[in-house]
């Protein structure tokens, strides 16, 4: 039994997405092999216990090198500390492509930002600008009830 479990709220809380898994195993088995429910829960349940005892030992790593928060490095050293070490290369090569995707982003959006043909002051200003006139729209929209009400004078109190 695993150390988290606790009914179906506490297992929900601490899970992988139950349909997500379920569409994985599916994906993996071939189409003349069906898989129980109850096998299914159990793969489930495996998986889980394999995050936790990564993230486990990923953080006690971090701990170690008095870090605060975990980084790719550490789970690395943690599937080397743990033995899963034929992981490794994969998962390298899985957080090298997300850090490519990651560029490729970040150079997106620099390049939305270059494409609006205004520095960036510029935007700060006009921001601040719309803003302004937001805000004068509101006021000129409350009618002489409404700004007598929120004013500490008109309460009456003095």
């Amino acid at each position: 039994m695993s150390d988290y479990e606790g009914g179906p709220a506490a297992d929900d809380d601490l899970s992988l997405p139950r349909a997500t898994v379920y569409k994985l195993i599916g994906e993996m088995l071939p189409d003349d092999i069906a898989c129980a429910k109850d096998t299914r829960d159990l793969l489930l349940d495996c998986c889980n216990e394999f995050i936790h005892l990564i993230a486990s030992e990923s953080n006690e790593i971090c701990e170690k090198e008095a870090k605060k928060t975990i980084a790719a490095e550490h789970v690395l050293a943690a599937l080397h500390e743990l033995g899963f070490e034929k992981y490794v290369a994969e998962v390298q090569e899985a957080y090298n492509e997300y850090r490519k995707q990651q560029t490729k982003d970040r150079g997106r959006k620099s390049a939305k930002l270059n494409q609006l043909g205004m520095s960036e002051e510029e935007l700060l200003r006009s921001q601040e600008l719309l803003f302004a006139q937001a805000r004068m729209r509101l006021q000129s929209q409350e009618t002489p009830d409404q700004a007598s009400e929120s004013t500490p004078a008109s309460t009456g109190t003095q």
